[in-house]
């Protein structure tokens, strides 16, 4: 059974993977019959909500902070190893890796950029939700803030993203808009059992 440190650094770890793994599929557009479009790093980004509001309920805001300070770190380190991945000699006996490198890993400078705007702007409106709620009604009802706080971060992180992502690209962006919020609604009702079991211990 992890202890209290063990279980911080286990959720950072996986905050940090989850952010830098959606970056890689952000690329991909999904669609689901007609009108339902939407990037295919969705769900893995999703959950990094369900980590910080974790994070926050057990360890305080301070950290919950520091996690999205760090994976900030980690987003700009895993784009700046990729680049340089980019950037070397491939091997001539087999000069179709390079393809497939930039086909799976190349960097899309404006869905980094949208990528960063949008987390740093919804992380930390999530972290400020969560403790005004946690405040406002003296740490009870935790689904509350869970759920209030992931949810109007989440509208903020779809909106930013996809406009500075896909605007001018992709027709109708309210449509991936929509598509992608309504998931992340129901990725963060979904998750709310897993945020009571993880936080248990810290039960008014």
């Amino acid at each position: 059974m992890l202890d209290r440190s063990q279980l911080l650094i286990l959720l950072n770890t996986i905050f940090a993977t989850a952010l830098v793994t959606a970056n890689v599929l952000a690329g991909k557009v999904v669609a689901f019959g007609d009108n339902f479009v939407i990037p295919a790093a969705v769900v893995t980004y999703a959950f990094t909500f369900l980590i910080t509001d974790i994070i926050h309920e057990k360890y305080g805001k301070e950290q919950a902070r520091r996690t999205i300070i760090f994976g900030f770190i980690a987003q700009v380190f895993a784009s700046i190893m990729i680049l340089i991945g980019y950037y070397l000699p491939v091997a001539p006996f087999a000069p179709e890796q390079q393809e497939a490198y930039e086909t799976l890993l190349g960097q899309n400078w404006r869905f980094v950029i949208a990528s960063m705007a949008a987390y740093l702007a919804s992380q930390f409106l999530d972290v400020y939700v969560f403790s005004k709620l946690k405040k406002l009604t003296n740490s009870r009802f935790k689904w509350l803030r869970n759920n209030v706080s992931t949810a109007s971060s989440q509208f903020v992180d779809t909106t930013i993203f996809i406009t500075i992502a896909f605007a001018g690209v992709v027709p109708e962006l309210w449509i991936m808009i929509v598509s992608q919020y309504l998931i992340k609604l129901a990725i963060a009702v979904i998750d709310t059992p897993i945020f009571y079991l993880l936080t248990r211990k810290d039960r008014q």
